[in-house]
């Protein structure tokens, strides 16, 4: 998008607004690392606790303020957990974003292994935190959809990128005949609208499927479905349910 600010007629600096200035005083500074801070120690309880059992209070004891201090940051365990929940969003779109920078933008195939790597190594190295994401739902907290579904649709977005891409450089060749029933392509075209894809039903319908394949896979290995002797090492059967899945795309 084209930055539309304006450059300053004079060499000299530029009188800051009034949100910058504040947002660089020592106070908004503090106030930012306090919340930085917050979020490490509510991963750390992730992490040892569990999501239901995260505690506000003992947040605020691990940070060294004494309980009714931390509510000046955060409001209540919702509002932490919301929090955690945009924190490790953004903490895996960035680990897909940096793998996918190393990768052509021309080799299809190789940005959809290089996500789905990225987004399993990610899992294991912070299972607690992918629990709360793709895991049991925290009982009575519903993540706040205005504030969770742009981090939490970063990952989906590279991965229909990289098929949007494909299919427009001819990479891809699917037949673009209307899918039954009738409201399953009435769904697929709303969704095709919605994101702004020109990939055909079938290409759409792939997707999904690879999509919930992918965190299917990572889902199970994560939370030990498939048994702790039954592979002699998992990323073995990984590696060859990624290769179906970007065959069943049509990248293979």
């Amino acid at each position: 998008m084209a930055d539309s600010r304006t450059k300053p007629s004079s060499p000299a600096s530029p009188t800051p607004s009034a949100p910058a200035a504040r947002a660089s005083s020592p106070r908004a500074r503090a106030r930012e690392q306090t919340m930085r801070d917050i979020v490490r120690i509510g991963r750390d309880h992730l992490a040892t606790d569990g999501a239901a059992a995260l505690s506000l209070r003992a947040v605020a004891r691990d940070l060294g303020l004494v309980s009714s201090a931390v509510y000046r940051y955060v409001a209540s365990r919702d509002e932490l957990l919301t929090l955690l929940v945009i924190d490790g969003y953004d903490e895996l779109g960035d680990a897909v974003d940096a793998a996918l920078a190393e990768v052509d933008p021309a080799d299809h195939a190789g940005r959809m292994v290089a996500i789905a790597r990225a987004a399993r190594a990610w899992a294991l190295r912070e299972p607690a935190t992918y629990a709360l994401l793709f895991g049991s739902p925290v009982p009575g907290y519903e993540a706040p959809a205005e504030r969770t579904t742009g981090p939490g649709t970063r990952v989906v977005e590279r991965l229909v990128e990289v098929w949007e891409d494909a299919w427009r450089a001819g990479a891809i060749v699917v037949d673009d005949a209307p899918l039954d029933p009738p409201r399953l392509s009435r769904d697929l075209a709303r969704i095709r609208e919605e994101v702004h894809l020109s990939v055909p039903d079938r290409l759409v319908a792939r997707g999904l499927f690879a999509w919930a394949a992918l965190f299917g896979c990572v889902s199970f290995e994560v939370f030990g479905q498939y048994g702790a002797d039954t592979f002699t090492d998992p990323e073995d059967v990984f590696e060859h349910h990624l290769d179906l899945l970007v065959g069943t795309v049509g990248l293979g």
